[in-house]
């Protein structure tokens, strides 16, 4: 996917009329010292399959916006005052510092998840999940996040620096192999996104990447083949994919992203 594409990609008619309410909410909350909210994730990359995908969003916010602020966004984004249809909202904000800074860290002011499939949290100040996931989210943001509103997502969230990226590639292909958590269908494709990105440089749709994958890599192909049916099958159901050979693709996936990493002195 080009970096220069974002006015040519759209967000999902299904999600237009909740992300037009996000981004109200959030303007309305932190009024003036809101800078940029933007899609990523599924929306952002084109493959967000609604009742499947969560929808993850990025807000960028002037620095020093107290945590009382924070908690009111919490509140007013909560699935109970604001039915989210998709799975669920991942949403984070960060500090206009922060996100502007080549980081390899968590680095938010907080990471909520609300949502009829996820359960409700809201995580101040970089105490929740491991930060290689926000590495991940950020390094998508600047290459491809589609900007709701404010500033353009490339010129206010900067990219992680690449030995920070493919450490932090290689930390979610190995959480992904531990499976705990995960769709196996999903871990799948997760992994083919990692490895063309370490291969292409660029990111690309999980079912894309499933498909360049298995086009250099015959003997992956039929799993590669059934997760991306599973993957578009209606509803948060997963392809009854053989655990040896997922685990055994995943092994495989994480030597490639690790010899990545090793060559970015990580």
């Amino acid at each position: 996917m080009s970096d220069l594409d974002e006015e040519r990609r759209t967000v999902p008619p299904e999600l237009r009329g909740y992300l037009a309410e996000v981004v109200r909410r959030v303007r309305a909350v932190c009024g003036t010292g809101t800078v940029s909210v933007v899609a990523v994730g599924s929306v952002a990359l084109g493959d967000y399959r609604h009742g499947r995908s969560d929808v993850d969003v990025l807000v960028v916010v002037e620095p020093g916006l107290p945590p009382a602020a924070l908690r009111e966004l919490a509140g007013e984004l909560a699935h109970r005052r604001l039915p989210c249809p998709a799975a669920g909202l991942e949403l984070v904000v960060y500090g206009a510092d922060a996100a502007g800074r080549a980081s390899g860290g968590a680095g938010y002011l907080m990471n909520l998840n609300t949502g009829p499939l996820l359960p409700e949290r809201a995580d101040l100040g970089g105490g929740g999940p491991a930060a290689f996931w926000f590495v991940v989210d950020r390094a998508i943001a600047h290459r491809a996040g589609i900007t709701l509103w404010g500033a353009p997502a490339r010129r206010v969230i900067a990219g992680p620096p690449p030995g920070e990226l493919f450490a932090a590639l290689r930390e979610a292909v190995r959480e992904h192999a531990d499976g705990a958590g995960h769709l196996a269908d999903n871990r799948v494709l997760a992994g083919c996104r990692a490895v063309v990105f370490c291969r292409t440089g660029r990111w690309t749709a999980k079912r894309e990447a499933a498909r360049e994958t298995a086009a250099a890599e015959p003997a992956f192909r039929p799993l590669l083949e059934a997760a991306v049916r599973g993957y578009e099958q209606p509803g948060r159901t997963s392809a009854a994919l053989p655990a040896g050979e997922v685990r055994a693709f995943l092994t495989w996936a994480g030597e490639r992203v690790a010899e990545a990493a090793a060559a970015h002195g990580r």
